[in-house]
């Protein structure tokens, strides 16, 4: 039996979570529901950030970026300010929360099953724990952008 000994081994390949599909009530009023199913995605590569697309029956779909902690927190108590925030629905019989994203554009509020989302967050969670979130970002390379500003454009 053969074993390798050698210190350059392949890195396996990152641990994969399929994107979560939810049914979601969009409240168009105090009484209005419009059923609607968002797309939720995770990146091993920007764990901090899950991708959610509001899938539309007719027109462009809606992409928003939400922070991967305030969903987590949101499926149990106030999370976020400004843009995107969330917070538990009073007890029923089905779990949920209230999803509200704000723009200059558009006000939207979605009412979100917690349980199917806290199962998958929980995957995420396992593939990449939060202590972990930014380990793999380049903070020399922000920062120098960030202090030289932007680049002007080649001519």
């Amino acid at each position: 039996m053969h074993r390798d000994q050698s210190p350059l081994r392949a890195r396996s390949a990152p641990e994969f979570v399929p994107s979560l599909f939810l049914d979601l009530d969009q409240m168009l009023d105090e009484f209005t529901r419009l059923p609607m199913r968002a797309k939720f995605s995770f990146d091993p590569d920007m764990p901090a950030v899950i991708t959610v697309e509001f899938l539309a029956e007719r027109g462009p779909s809606l992409i928003w970026h939400i922070g991967r902690g305030l969903l987590q927190l949101g499926l149990s108590a106030m999370s976020g300010s400004g843009d995107v925030r969330m917070w538990p629905t009073l007890p029923e019989e089905q779990p949920s929360s209230w999803l509200l994203l704000e723009s200059q554009e558009v006000e939207a509020l979605f009412r979100v099953p917690t349980a199917s989302l806290g199962e998958w967050l929980d995957a995420t969670y396992r593939i990449t724990p939060s202590t972990a979130e930014m380990d793999g970002l380049d903070w020399d390379g922000f920062l120098a952008e960030l202090l030289d500003g932007p680049e002007a454009p080649a001519a």
